[in-house]
């Protein structure tokens, strides 16, 4: 009986060491697992200087745009915040509406005949009317202002985070929100905003670089890097980060300054 289980154990030891060999991870078909979608990156456009106009370089830029064939700026910093009309060929001040010293303005746009001016902290919007530039009312917000813009039928609100606010220019309640991806990443510090051809340009903060977001997704498409327009080797002292973009829908022209920069650029995307 002894040389019977004797014959038995070899011939199942044999058969388990078998099995056990046949399925080694070296010998067994396991399916890869497919690799992790990775975003397409942004592309880079640059841009160059295609005319330069006088600025002035006590003008804290926060927010610009063309109003009327005129440039309306936004300027900020504590008893010097104010919004400005100025003639773009002399850089000529026509007239300057100042705002109380406890105010810091940001952000600037014109919807529904009315000028829209944010604060930073002071979580404020002051409201103009656009033909005259009388201040006619003001808004509560909460949170920071930074950036705004309109499409013509609702603003767009920054707050230096990737989240864009978007508002109603009738009583500037919140419509809806859109997060803002660059890669699949967030894509924060977005500050001054314009609406260019359907999309929202944002001037990234301490970057010499502005980025184009699908509305609707949120979606960076493209990165334009302004580093040859105003060499950060040849600014002045107290010039300080890029800041200001301006679109004039009749004739397409795009102009950019930045705060206390002594020129304002029309500039030409590449």
């Amino acid at each position: 009986m002894k040389r019977i289980f004797l014959v038995l154990a070899v011939v199942i030891s044999g058969w388990v060491s078998g099995w056990m060999t046949a399925c080694t991870p070296e010998e067994v078909d396991i399916p890869e697992r497919a690799p992790e979608p990775v975003a397409s990156a942004v592309p880079i456009r640059t841009a160059s200087v295609a005319e330069r106009f006088p600025h002035s370089e006590r003008a804290f830029t926060q927010g610009l745009l063309v109003h009327q064939g005129r440039i309306l700026e936004s300027v900020g910093q504590n008893g010097q915040s104010a919004l400005r009309q100025v003639d773009l060929a002399t850089g000529k001040e026509l007239r300057r509406i100042p705002l109380g010293t406890e105010y810091f303005a940001e952000g600037l746009a014109v919807a529904d005949g009315k000028v829209f001016q944010l604060t930073w902290l002071n979580q404020r919007c002051f409201i103009y009317d656009a033909r005259t530039l009388n201040r006619i009312d003001s808004v509560p917000y909460l949170g920071e202002g930074w950036g705004l813009a309109t499409d013509g039928s609702v603003l767009y609100m920054s707050n230096g985070t990737n989240m864009i606010t978007v508002r109603n220019p009738a009583d500037f309640q919140v419509v809806r929100t859109i997060s803002v991806t660059r890669n699949g990443s967030a894509q924060t510090n977005l500050n001054e905003l314009e609406w260019v051809e359907g999309r929202l340009w944002a001037n990234v903060w301490t970057t010499d670089n502005i980025v184009s977001i699908n509305p609707s997704t949120g979606v960076v498409e493209e990165v334009i890097d302004l580093s040859a327009v105003y060499p950060v080797a040849d600014r002045t002292p107290t010039a300080d980060v890029l800041n200001g973009i301006a679109y004039d829908s009749t004739s397409g022209a795009i102009y950019v300054t930045g705060k206390n920069w002594p020129e304002l650029y029309r500039i030409e995307i590449r």
